[in-house]
This record gives C-alpha cells, structure tokens and sequence, in this order.
C-alpha cells in the first residue's frame, strides 16, 4: 500500500527531518540565479531556504497533502505534486536536491534516470536518505509484533535502504559521478515521550499499521514498544536508530 502522509503531524513533530537538512544544504551551496529542483520537498522549509540563496526552486512531492502544507507555508514558491520516478524535465537544473526521500523511492533505478535526465550537463545531485542498517531496531520489532498479532506472514517494508557502494554504483549507471558519499549513525530523539514510538509508527509505519484491521493496531503497537524498548528507550524518550547515506554527485 501507499504511505498515506499526514502533514500537519509531520511538520508539528517530525520537525527534526528538515532541521537536520540545513547541514545538507551547505553541501549544495545554491547560488542566485542557479535552477534547483527539490525532491520530497515535505512542507517546504528547505525549498525556501534554497530560495533565500536567490535560485529559482522547485519543490516537488508526491504527497499531495505535503504539497497543500508547502503552498500554505510559502505562497510565492513553486511547489508540485509530481513522481520522482517520472519527472518531465529534461536538462533543466543547475542541481537537485533531496533531502530524506528517496529511500521511499522504488525502483530507486527510476528515480536515478530521472534526476540525471533532468540536471544539465554538469549538474550535481546533494541528496541525503535512510542508508543500509536503517531503522533496523523498529523493522526487527515491527516484524515481531505483527507475528503476535496476525496469522499471516507481515508485509514488506517499503524502503529502500543502499550501502555507499550500491548506491554509488547505481548513480553512476546513470551519468551521475558520485564525488563523496558517507554513511553515519544518526540516534535521533523523538517527540512525545513513552508515546513517541506510538507516533512514529502513525506517521512512517503505514505498511503495518494500515495492514492491520483497527481492532489489532493497539496490540501491534504494544507489542512493538515492548520489543523495541531494550534497544530504543531512553530514561523515557525513544530514541530512533537512524543511519544516514549523504551522497553529492555530478553528471
């Protein structure tokens, strides 16, 4: 099934995907009058930071409730509701940029052909996704609550989750140059103490939690807290096992 993305959740408490962005955005060093494309532009915040640079940017999600939320944080910006896998753009951009999306991104061969298609010749691409080991700690749980809860076998989960040598070998296929790529641990905090895991379920968890019929979520989400907790909570807090593929390349 689809990832249904509810946007005002996302921009309330899930914050700290495009606050850990700004960084990213030193790597892309948009400059005035460049054109850059932003892939998974979530509600905006780093579209407009983009555009602070004076480039002309375009946001681009497949959400179309994220759409709805950007258009509404930055009326004067060019938001879109488009696939990344089918993009219409043919040498167009100076850049692209991602930030935290295109791990959703399948076949992530797709993605690739477009976001090459779309750059000029010597574009580059700054993107930033969940890298190998990803979430490991939360798909081990998920997967053991659900053999608790149903009697059939659990669903895929919907990520795409590459090594540095994958991923660079995919992008270069592709016409894109990889010129550095780094995996790194990234433990991350979140919001809303004992129920924070709860909510990251509602918010990226849909695979399981929408597989399920309403009377078995409650016991799906138990069972997985209690699973995860060793590993995951804090004094209190959940604290996600986010590992982190940072890769800048050039056609």
């Amino acid at each position: 099934m689809s990832q249904q993305w509810n946007a005002g959740l996302y921009q309330q408490s899930y914050g700290f995907v495009w606050q850990f962005g700004q960084e990213l955005l030193g790597m892309l060093a948009p400059q005035a009058g460049e054109t850059i494309l932003d892939v998974g532009c979530g509600t905006g915040q780093l579209t407009a930071e983009i555009a602070r640079s004076g480039a002309e940017v375009v946001g681009i999600d497949l959400s179309p409730a994220m759409v709805g939320q950007a258009r509404a944080n930055f009326p004067s910006l060019c938001f879109r509701v488009e696939d990344v896998r089918a993009l219409p753009y043919d040498g167009e951009f100076d850049a692209v940029f991602s930030n935290a999306a295109l791990h959703w991104v399948q076949p992530a061969e797709a993605a690739a052909a477009a976001i090459s298609r779309a750059l000029k010749p010597g574009g580059r691409l700054v993107a930033e996704l969940g890298g190998r080991g990803n979430v490991s700690e939360i798909i081990r749980a998920a997967e053991g609550a659900w053999a608790a809860v149903a009697d059939v076998p659990p669903p895929q989960h919907p990520w795409y989750y590459p090594s540095i040598g994958e991923y660079a070998s995919l992008l270069e296929r592709f016409g894109l140059e990889v010129t550095s790529a780094f995996l790194f641990d990234r433990p991350t905090p979140l919001e809303g103490d004992a129920a924070g895991l709860a909510h990251w379920f509602e918010m990226f968890g849909g695979t399981w939690t929408g597989a399920l019929p309403p009377d078995q979520r409650a016991g799906f989400l138990n069972a997985a807290e209690r699973l995860a907790a060793d590993k995951l909570l804090r004094e209190g807090v959940w604290t996600v096992d986010y590992r982190r593929l940072r890769v800048a390349a050039r056609k």
